[in-house]
């Protein structure tokens, strides 16, 4: 019984100094143009994005953003991991996206432009990941029951 004991004390006392060391290492991934690929999805949309070092320009299905989201709103979703991240007008953006509606596409871009920036620039993955960008965001449209009128609402009840 005590060979036992000390054999745990022993396992006990290693099981820490093999936790320490375990930190993963984020490395930059780079294409041969050395541009940083990423794909961000958000409902039924999904985002390819490629973003290199430039002037800032951000081109979604080859369109100037404020062609393609009108809404100032989405624009500014769009820009919030740059925000983040202090890199406005540092990096070109091309991204094609497809599915969904502009409210979809706008987050899906988003989350892939945060990706992207995680693989050209690895120190930055703990501000995106502390500002919640790195997550993909998985509520989705509920589907439509049988004996319902939509997902959740009933028919009208009528006595007669």
């Amino acid at each position: 019984m005590a060979e036992s004991l000390e054999k745990l004390s022993e396992m006990m006392a290693a099981k820490p100094a093999a936790a320490v060391a375990a930190k993963p290492v984020y490395e930059q991934k780079l294409d041969k143009e050395g541009r940083a690929y990423a794909t961000g999805k958000r409902k039924n949309a999904v985002a390819r994005v490629w973003i290199k070092p430039g002037s800032g320009k951000v081109l979604v299905n080859d369109r100037a953003i404020e062609v393609y989201f009108a809404r100032p709103v989405l624009r500014m979703l769009i820009n919030q991991p740059f925000l983040v991240t202090n890199r406005v007008n540092q990096y070109d953006v091309v991204c094609t996206v497809v599915g969904g509606g502009l409210s979809g596409q706008a987050g899906a871009v988003r989350h892939g432009i945060s990706k992207a920036l995680t693989g050209y620039e690895p120190a930055l993955r703990p501000a995106l990941k502390t500002g919640g960008f790195l997550t993909r965001d998985s509520r989705v449209v509920e589907r439509k029951k049988f004996g319902r009128a939509k997902a959740r609402r009933s028919y009208q009840f009528s006595k007669r």
